[in-house]
């Protein structure tokens, strides 16, 4: 298959560039280091909200353009893993346009866990397993293809399709290079359900989203740590921290452990080049654990940067 674009990340921001490429007609192939369910994305969370992403005006304005496309297939939580949730942002207060697009966002106080205040708000929460194959999907039947191959050089894909977009994330790091990326570690647990309906994020260290097949808790934040994997008194923690808050958590069955390293920079990159082989090159990396959140927004930046 020949392909008029050739995208480098098979996670949430280099499917969402493809998928958004694909259907404005271009011929589009991503290519993939793993699949799609050991991506640092198949582990997160994951909610909309902007978190560890800059700058932050911008942030918030890939999130807003983000969050109208969850609100639409929301509709078909099943098929796309994404679900409006009501839940509570603790020590955070709202401000400017990201308030002003969020249904029915008010102040709260008197939380549990020793928080003391915060905003309620719903908003999408996706299921990324789900929400991964959706995306799959929807780029399949645009015409686009997934491929499974590492790249160690820019000019590999450039060698066969005249643009290339660069969603490599962590490894942005060597194949750039790019030296000012570096591994962010976050650390869940996903328990049975014991009937929480609504998600709570009281900062990195505790934080607890319902889905279908139980409760994602979390989490941590280990800057420049490369481990992969799951550390046994790290999660006791964890569970220990988000019993705080519901301390039915506590005696919850563990049905499984997360690791993801999401892919921070002091700022994303998103920019164009030229090569001096004469092929366009989009940067799209660098969005720390805002990646879900602003996948969309960047989608369409990436295509205006190709046209």
């Amino acid at each position: 298959m020949g392909a008029d674009v050739i995208v480098v990340g098979g996670g949430v921001v280099g499917l969402a560039a493809a998928v958004v490429l694909a259907e404005g007609g271009r011929r589009v192939r991503v290519w993939a280091k793993e699949p799609t369910a050991r991506t640092t994305s198949a582990a997160a969370g994951a909610i909309c909200w902007p978190y560890r992403i800059e700058p932050l005006e911008k942030a918030v304005d890939w999130s807003l353009r983000t969050l109208e496309v969850y609100e639409e297939i929301a509709a078909l939580p099943q098929e796309t893993g994404v679900r409006r949730v009501t839940g509570v942002m603790a020590d955070s207060s709202l401000v400017g346009a990201w308030a002003e697009a969020l249904t029915g966002a008010r102040p709260v106080s008197g939380l549990p866990g020793g928080y003391a205040d915060g905003v309620e708000a719903t908003v999408p929460v996706l299921d990324m397993p789900v929400f991964l194959r959706y995306l799959v999907r929807r780029l399949l039947d645009a015409g686009g293809a997934v491929e499974e191959r590492t790249v160690t050089d820019l000019g590999e894909p450039a060698a066969e399709a005249p643009a290339v977009v660069n969603c490599s994330g962590l490894g942005a790091r060597e194949l750039v290079p790019d030296e000012t990326v570096y591994p962010v570690r976050g650390q869940l647990v996903v328990v049975e359900n014991p009937g929480l309906d609504r998600w709570f994020v009281g900062g990195t260290e505790a934080y607890l989203i319902p889905h279908p097949r139980g409760v994602v808790l979390g989490g941590t934040a280990d800057e420049h740590d490369w481990s992969r994997e799951p550390d046994p008194a790290t999660a006791a923690g964890i569970v220990e921290r988000c019993a705080r808050i519901h301390p039915e958590l506590a005696s919850a069955r563990i049905l499984e452990h997360r690791v993801g390293l999401r892919p921070a920079r002091p700022s994303v990159r998103l920019e164009r080049e030229l090569t001096a082989e004469g092929t366009v090159l989009v940067h799209n990396y660098g969005h720390g654990g805002g990646g879900v959140t602003a996948a969309w927004g960047c989608a369409h930046d990436v295509a205006a940067l190709l046209d």
